[in-house]
């Protein structure tokens, strides 16, 4: 019998297991789940503190793209503005640059066209002068002796090529 005492059941020793199992396990949840659980929920706060930061971060990012897009956009339209002003710039400056010249092209329309008529006048006074001497060497030689026709056209012819000589001379 022997083997069954081996085998039997001591209330004893149930009440006292169990009693072990609980004075155990209050101990490691005394000594070590709640240690265990603090260091738990500390590192579930600092989890919590590096989200909230990160998140904080995204969102300062944002507001930092969105301030540097606001920039970029203002920085675009003031490069417009300034290239439509050195635009409009170039335009008036071409058009002063047009009219001066188109002043100046007409000053020298004018300029050519008085001195032409100058020289017109100058070459119609030497022509007026060349007949009046003409008309005078002919007067002076018709009133020295009478002539024949065919004196009369060889004076005028003899004082033709003398007046062709000294115009020519003159050039």
């Amino acid at each position: 019998m022997q083997a069954l005492d081996v085998i039997s059941v001591n209330i004893w020793h149930i009440l006292i297991s169990l009693a072990n199992l609980v004075i155990l396990f209050l101990i490691v949840k005394r000594f070590l789940y709640k240690p265990v659980q603090k260091l738990f929920a500390k590192r579930q706060a600092e989890l919590e503190h590096q989200y909230a930061a990160a998140d904080a971060a995204e969102q300062q990012a944002q507001e930092h793209k969105a301030a540097w897009e606001q920039k970029l956009q203002s920085a675009d339209a003031e490069a417009d503005a300034i290239i439509r002003e050195a635009t409009d710039t170039a335009k008036r400056r071409a058009e002063q640059i047009l009219e001066e010249a188109d002043k100046r092209a007409e000053d020298i329309t004018r300029r050519a066209e008085t001195d032409a008529e100058l020289e017109r006048r100058k070459a119609t006074e030497g022509i007026k002068r060349e007949i009046v001497d003409v008309s005078a060497a002919i007067a002076e030689k018709m009133l020295e002796r009478e002539v024949s026709p065919e004196d009369h056209r060889a004076m005028i012819d003899s004082f033709l090529d003398q007046i062709g000589d000294e115009h020519d001379g003159n050039q």
